[in-house]
Order: structure tokens, then sequence, then C-alpha cells
């Protein structure tokens, strides 16, 4: 809810007149004033009205920003490119899922359009990047989102060179060549955001398939890798490590995983994996940290995993028994 200083409502005040009567912003008394009661009240409502709209646009942190978004058509991708549509952007979602891509685009508005994307392929996210410099003859934000989950068995004896082939092309090469594309166009303008999504389980081991993983590990890399060459231009490139999020994304994979279970209960296990009592990681927390780091409330901010987990991956507890458990 907007909330409204009391000095400048007593500013519009003082400006207010009643039956020729207003109040002397001085001394608090009455004068006389020839200002007629509804030239006042129109002179109040267009002073409040303009404040009310300094005050939107102040909360607008994306305005006459444009952004690139792959994997948007849903999840993490889909709900910031509704949080920087609020904030003013115009958002084009490139998505390899054609029919939901152009449903997202109708749901969130006459800001986001799209354009069918695979990112394995670079001249697909060349594309991309051409449509948004020939609509909105600018790029600002290009958000490297476009992920597979990885589905193979745990052991590295295991492993499916193919499959591993597979996530890299998409989860790696694909934020290679988006990076690659967003600083062609970012670079002659000397600014822009570049942002990825990464994972907590690139920051720890362990925490997912070896694929997984190491695909994430590399995202963390490629950011602090790029960043040290585009911060020569004033491009700025971080990445976002979420916690595990009950999206279609990873209820697929446990739906696999836990075959005999519903849907719900596939959600209380993620949430019952974290460690901060009392919140859940959403799309929407990725989204707010998207928002951040793409606006200029981080214009100083370059080369950063900004983990959104909780705090799980900060400590490890040790486990010791209580004095009582101990004979």
């Amino acid at each position: 809810m907007l909330r409204i200083g009391l000095s400048l409502l007593l500013n519009l005040l003082n400006q207010l007149s009643v039956d020729g009567i207003v109040l002397d912003s001085g001394s608090g008394h009455r004068k006389s004033s020839n200002v007629s009661y509804s030239n006042s009240r129109a002179l109040f409502a267009e002073n409040f009205h303009r404040l009310l709209s300094t005050q939107n646009q102040t909360r607008r942190k994306l305005e006459d920003k444009v952004a690139l978004i792959t994997g948007a058509a849903s999840g993490i991708g889909k709900a910031t490119a509704s949080k920087f549509i609020s904030n003013g952007a115009k958002v084009i979602i490139a998505d390899i899922q054609q029919p939901l891509g152009q449903q997202t685009a109708k749901e969130l508005g006459p800001n986001a359009s799209f354009i069918e994307c695979d990112v394995t392929k670079e001249s697909d996210i060349s594309s991309a990047v051409d449509f948004a410099i020939s609509k909105y003859k600018q790029l600002d934000i290009m958000y490297n989102n476009a992920g597979i989950a990885c589905r193979t068995p745990p052991s590295i004896v295991d492993l499916d060179m193919a499959l591993f082939d597979k996530v890299m092309d998409i989860n790696v090469r694909g934020i290679v060549a988006g990076i690659k594309h967003a600083a062609r166009v970012m670079i002659p303008r000397g600014a822009g955001s570049i942002l990825c999504t990464a994972s907590v389980t690139g920051v720890m081991g362990g925490m997912a398939q070896h694929t997984y993983s190491i695909s994430k590990c590399a995202v963390i890399g490629i950011v602090k890798s790029m960043a040290s060459e585009l911060c020569r231009h004033g491009i700025r490139v971080n990445c976002i490590s979420p916690f595990a999020i009950p999206t279609a994304f990873v209820m697929e994979e446990m739906s696999e995983i836990y075959a005999d279970v519903d849907a719900q209960r596939h959600v209380d296990i993620v949430h019952n994996a974290g460690v901060l009592k009392g919140a859940n990681c959403e799309p929407n927390d990725v989204a707010n940290a998207a928002l951040f780091l793409a606006s200029d409330n981080a214009k100083y901010v370059s080369g950063h995993n900004l983990v959104v987990d909780g705090g799980f991956t900060s400590f490890k507890t040790l486990e010791f028994p209580t004095p009582d458990q101990v004979q």
C-alpha cells in the first residue's frame, strides 16, 4: 500500500481553501483568500495525483527497460517476467514451448511478447536478441534461465555420456551463447545486465546427480569469467542459485523418484528439505532476486552468485547425541 508522508499531505492541505478561507502555512491561522472552493479542490486533486504518479514511478525499478528471458513460459522464468513487467519493463519470453509461451505472453499483457527459442541452437538465441532490437531498439537485461533436469543413475560408473552431453548443451552451452549474443548488442551501448540461473547444487556437492551439479557449477564459473571481460564495457554479469522449488521442472523428477505418493506429498518433501523455519523457497523469491540484480539497486554488483536458499549452504550441523542419549 502506498504510504504518503505527513509533511507532503500538509503541503497539499495548505493549498486547499474552503469557503474562501485558506490556512496560512507560516502561522497556522486562517486568512482571506479569493480562491474558490471548486478551484482549490481541483488544485488539491491535481497535486495529489501528481504525488501518486511520482511515488508509483519510483517503485518501478525497471522503467523503460527491455528484458529477454529464456525458459520464461513457466516456473521461475514466468514469475520473473511478471515481476519485471510490474516494474516497468518490456519482456520477451523466449521458450521452446510455443503454445505455452504464447499463452504466458497473452496472460502477462501487452508488455510481454513471445519468440520460440531452442537454446541448443545458437541461431535461435541470436534471432531472439535480434527480435528484441527490432521490436524495442534496445536490450537492457538478458536472463539466461532455460535449463533441464538430469535423470541419470546416482553413480558415476553408470553415467550415460550422451545424456551428459545433452544436459551440458542446454544448461552450459546455451548460457554461453546467451551471454555472447546479449554482449554483442550491449557492448556498443556501454551498459547492460546479464543474469543466469545457477543452483545450490552448483555450490555444494552431493545435492543432485553429478551431471546436473556439474552443469550448475559451470554456470557459476561462466559468470565470473564473463564478468571479468564485460565489466570494461559497463555490463554486469551475475547469477542466482535457488534452493529446490516445487515447480513443474522439479515435480516431474519427484514423481519418478516417488511414484507411489501424490503431488502434495512431493511438494512437502521438497519444502521439508529446507532449513529456514516458517518459509519455503518459491519462484517469486528468485524473481525478487533477479529484480534486484537487474535494477540500479545492484549497479555495483557483478560477478556475484546470489544464493537464495534460506541459509542451507551456509552451515553443516554436527549431529552429536544429546547427553541423555549417551550411555
